[in-house]
């Protein structure tokens, strides 16, 4: 009776189930038994008899726990339903030579013990089971016709045993063990092939799930769905990424408690947008702001009835950034294109103006007035050739001639130049953070007007007093490159949060002697060697430069 079991989650849980029915019929057995053997006086039952019930009750208790022990063994699974089925072939037996022999209502229980056997083993081993049934109920009512042995009833009734009722009896039996075996086994064929079809549905349909969750979150799109009460559904990876917001933390929260910046698209009845498109500009959930280009439309079901809304969005900021440079390079080409037109009207009249000067300033003669005005001239004419000079600055582009520059020493060199210039005071204090040997690949007069113009921004917005902090090091970036990082840090005025989207333009100032250039000199240099520069200030706090330069 060889047949190949899968011990599956299913099959297990049939044989656990089997095991509890059995406990619970050998339970209900013992029950009578118990009340049969009160009641002598009324059901007359011999004491042999009932010893025997309790000893097979007692064997059978043993047995399931044996059975309950083997369902942890995977290698016995098989050899488990077997014993079961065998052994159960054999209660029955007892059972039905208990209560009669031919005379019998027991023996419908075989009909049990073969459908449960075609759950397990199939038609074959139902057809096995059938026969050894058919064996067994032949074997009992032969030992019943020939008395082989001692028949023990419960009741004193007697049944009349004839050789042809035997017969008739064994005939119909085995038939009908062979019809339910055969019943059975096309119910379980059937529920398999079902079952199988169902899987296999399951797969399909799972799959394609996987498919399109796959196809959801592989896509550097944002999508958020949204039920029609406003409360957010799902989330893809793109949408946490760009948000910086976790599905865990804000699912089933109102979209407008997250992200109030969306309120334009429930202004008005959406259902009348069957497409929008938007820009909008939300905080992340690190309190950083982006800009999102948002498509929304209604999420509707099979049936065409609409069950919330679909927000499809991009992050826009780098392409912002991307306009504003471009914007500023139109700019800053036709300041270059006025300043090299400017330098040469300006440059030749202050070349004439200084040699003139200078020739008066050699007459030995000339009275103390005169000379202190011919000192203001002077003065007058070098703020104007700084100024000219640092227009061309604006105008100039980015050297061809590169190098790797030591960043530490030129930062040395500004700093000992920054001591003798007019906006240094012995009471301010020059804290320096080097990191190694820092270097950047781009010209090293460059650099220096980098360090120069920020150090001297920063002593002008202390005015003469506090700590100014200098920090050089090396660090990777999101796009896996190395730059040498230049942070400059302040005690002084601040700026204000208004201010600081302009302070990188040109002529931009709120110093009263400032012209607005140095910055703009700054950012159009980090602009040209593919750097980055970053401004962050508070009011009366003081205000951090960072600008990054690329190593390589």
């Amino acid at each position: 009776m060889h047949q190949n079991i899968e011990k599956d989650e299913r099959n297990e849980q049939r044989l656990k189930l089997l095991i509890i029915s059995r406990l619970i019929v050998i339970s209900i057995f013992l029950l009578v038994t118990f009340l049969l053997g009160t009641m002598r006086g009324v059901i007359p039952i011999s004491p042999t008899l009932q010893r025997l019930i309790y000893a097979v009750i007692i064997t059978m208790y043993f047995l399931s726990l044996i059975y309950t022990l083997l369902l942890r063994k995977e290698k016995y699974f098989q050899f488990n339903i077997h014993t079961q089925l065998i052994v159960d072939i054999g209660l029955v037996s007892f059972l039905v030579y208990l209560t009669g022999g031919s005379g019998s209502n027991y023996s419908q229980l075989y009909i049990l013990v073969i459908i449960y056997s075609a759950i397990f083993l199939g038609r074959r081993g139902a057809f096995i089971i059938a026969s050894a049934s058919s064996i067994a109920y032949g074997l009992a009512l032969m030992f019943e016709y020939f008395n082989i042995f001692p028949v023990l009833h419960f009741t004193n009734h007697v049944y009349l045993v004839e050789a042809n009722d035997i017969f008739a009896r064994i005939i119909v039996h085995i038939l009908s063990f062979y019809i339910v075996a055969f019943l059975a086994s096309i119910v379980v064929e059937q529920e398999k092939k079902t079952r199988s079809l169902l899987e296999e549905s399951e797969s399909a349909f799972g799959q394609l799930d996987l498919l399109f969750r796959s196809i959801i979150e592989s896509v550097d799109t944002g999508i958020m769905t949204v039920t029609l009460q406003g409360r957010i559904k799902t989330f893809n990876r793109a949408a946490e990424a760009i948000t910086g917001f976790q599905l865990q933390s804000i699912e089933n929260h109102k979209i407008l408690e997250i992200f109030p910046e969306l309120n334009t698209f429930f202004d008005s009845n959406t259902s009348d947008m069957p497409k929008s498109r938007r820009e909008v500009k939300i905080v992340r959930g690190d309190k950083k702001k982006v800009h999102l280009g948002c498509s929304f439309s209604s999420l509707k079901d099979n049936y065409g009835k609409q069950i919330g809304h679909i927000l499809i969005f991009q992050d826009l900021t780098e392409i912002k950034r991307m306009e504003e440079n471009l914007e500023k390079s139109k700019k800053l080409a036709f300041i270059g294109e006025m300043a090299a037109s400017l330098a040469h009207e300006m440059r030749n009249p202050l070349a004439s103006i200084t040699g003139s000067i200078q020739l008066l300033g050699q007459n030995s003669r000339m009275e103390e007035t005169d000379k202190r005005l011919m000192q203001i001239i002077m003065r007058g004419k070098d703020q104007l050739d700084n100024f000219v000079r640092d227009f061309l600055l604006l105008s100039k582009p980015v050297p061809e001639v590169r190098e790797h520059v030591n960043v530490d020493e030129v930062a040395e060199e500004v700093i000992e130049n920054i001591k003798m210039s007019s906006e240094w005071t012995e009471n301010i204090k020059i804290l320096r953070a080097f990191s190694g040997q820092n270097k950047a690949y781009a010209n090293k007069e460059q650099i220096r007007q980098i360090i120069q113009n920020l150090m001297l921004n920063a002593l002008q917005a202390m005015e003469g007093t506090g700590n100014l902090f200098l920090e050089i090091k090396t660090v990777n970036l999101e796009d896996r490159k190395e730059y040498t990082s230049i942070k400059i840090t302040d005690e002084g005025c601040g700026i204000e949060e208004k201010d600081l989207k302009n302070v990188f333009e040109p002529f931009f100032t709120n110093k009263v002697k400032g012209t607005g250039l140095g910055l703009a000199i700054v950012s159009r240099i980090v602009d040209g060697y593919g750097g980055k520069i970053n401004i962050e200030s508070k009011i009366n706090q003081g205000t951090s430069v960072t600008v990054m330069l690329p190593c390589n």
